[in-house]
């Protein structure tokens, strides 16, 4: 199991190794991108313009070996623009499949909320089950499958919020944030001249990468950090500042987030500390607070903090690195 690990970090390295030539002091993004990434999972990014978010998008997509497209959302976007359609063929006489972009191995919905709910709506199938559906014929999406989606939070004048089911289905929510004044000198001179973006190769394959999704799901993880994640979800749903708490497949995305980062660390097993530093990513887009607490000036945050602070942590001894 430590070979497979090391695999996994060394592979984890590369990609990481290769986004930082374009994105500047932002490490921590990096690799919450990754285990997204050996989760086969999908990435929301919510920030105000101009941080980086297509630019993150683009550079991971062009460091894997796997097919790219992009979706630019727009509120004319229609659900067969993203799925695909069939167009009459005149030579042959018959109705033939023309794919859309979703039918590739990593796509960006740039501007997700700005796509209306009907066409919102086309990507749940593609993100949940690996497949979309259009006239009736069901056709699986290509492997591994990514979707990473951009939004702005504080533009609100032709957006469509997205709706609380399509929310449960990004693995993580990502805030890049501004660079810091060290970290903008460095992007002004890596961006001078050239642009790093066009300069990238893929250091991974699409086959090598669908293995290490496999073996990340081999990471031990113990029965008390498993019942750790398991009272931190049932606590979301008794918490008195929450209208919504953290549903099945949160607890399941937070169980599978902290195997691909302990196994990106260089560890075969989860401790405590994986599961605390996720929450934030896992859950703040997956539980809806009461509007008291949204008045009273009570970010969702806050309450996972407090959460976090009020559920007991396994201690150290109790944490057993054994393999099953």
């Amino acid at each position: 199991m430590e070979e497979t690990v090391r695999h996994i970090q060394e592979v984890g390295t590369r990609v990481k190794n290769s986004v930082e030539k374009v994105i500047v002091g932002k490490s921590e993004v990096i690799e919450l991108a990754i285990v997204t990434l050996l989760c086969e999972g999908h990435l929301l990014l919510e920030d105000v313009p101009g941080i980086g978010k297509t630019m993150l998008a683009k550079s991971v997509a062009r460091s894997l070996g796997c097919t790219f497209r992009r979706i630019q959302c727009t509120p004319d976007l229609l659900p067969s623009d993203v799925t695909g359609t069939y167009i009459f063929n005149q030579k042959t006489s018959d109705f033939e499949y023309r794919p859309g972009p979703i039918m590739a191995q990593v796509v960006l919905a740039d501007e997700i909320n700005r796509a209306t709910p009907r066409t919102q709506s086309a990507m749940l199938e593609a993100m949940q089950e690996l497949q979309v559906t259009t006239e009736g014929d069901t056709k699986p999406l290509p492997r591994p499958f990514m979707l990473m989606a951009t939004q702005n939070p504080i533009e609100q004048e032709g957006t469509f919020p997205l709706p609380e089911a399509q929310l449960d289905r990004f693995l993580l929510k990502v805030s890049i944030g501004y660079p810091s004044s060290e970290d903008d000198h460095v992007l002004l001179a890596r961006f001078r001249q050239d642009d790093p973006l066009e300069e990238l190769k893929p250091v991974v394959s699409s086959d090598e990468l669908i293995r290490i999704q496999a073996e990340c799901r081999r990471i031990h993880v113990t029965a008390d950090v498993e019942d750790y994640i398991i009272r931190l979800t049932h606590a979301t749903r008794e918490h008195a500042s929450l209208q919504l708490g953290a549903s099945p497949r949160a607890m399941m995305a937070l169980y599978h987030v902290s195997q691909a980062l302990a196994a990106l660390r260089g560890r075969t097993f989860v401790v405590p500390d994986d599961v605390k530093y996720l929450v934030p990513f896992v859950l703040t887009h997956r539980v809806i607070p009461l509007a008291e607490s949204h008045l009273r000036g009570r970010t969702v945050e806050e309450t996972l903090g407090e959460i976090l602070d009020s559920v007991p942590v396994p201690v150290e001894e109790e944490v057993s690195t054994t393999e099953r």
